[in-house]
């Protein structure tokens, strides 16, 4: 599995950036693909999940903020993220069951 994650940038703080995660090889066992994230000096978080099924998980610090979605023709796994805040600037990460892509930045100024 391949994955190329795309989208970051910098943002003033309420805007909105979305994340994109491109998939290629053998996918289509995996049953569960994720957005993480990593801030300077902080642990990695899960910030959002979606099953095969459906089944959709966020972090409490992005309910209602963030929406995680797919488009299986595309292969591509998304992340919406709106209502940014500093405290979001982080490394994001897209994972399809156990392998992590390249992180892609986003900086969230005040």
């Amino acid at each position: 599995v391949q994955l190329q994650a795309s989208g970051g940038g910098l943002v003033q703080a309420g805007g909105s950036l979305r994340l994109s995660c491109a998939a290629s090889g053998n996918i289509f066992s995996i049953s569960v693909m994720a957005w993480f994230r990593q801030a300077p000096g902080k642990q990695r978080e899960l910030v959002a999940q979606i099953t095969n099924g459906g089944t959709i998980d966020y972090a409490d610090s992005v309910k209602g903020r963030f929406t995680i979605s797919r488009d299986n023709a595309k292969n591509t796994l998304y992340l919406q993220m709106n209502t940014l805040k500093p405290e979001d600037t982080a490394v994001y990460y897209c994972q399809y069951g156990g392998t992590r892509g390249q992180g892609t930045e986003v900086t969230v100024s005040s």
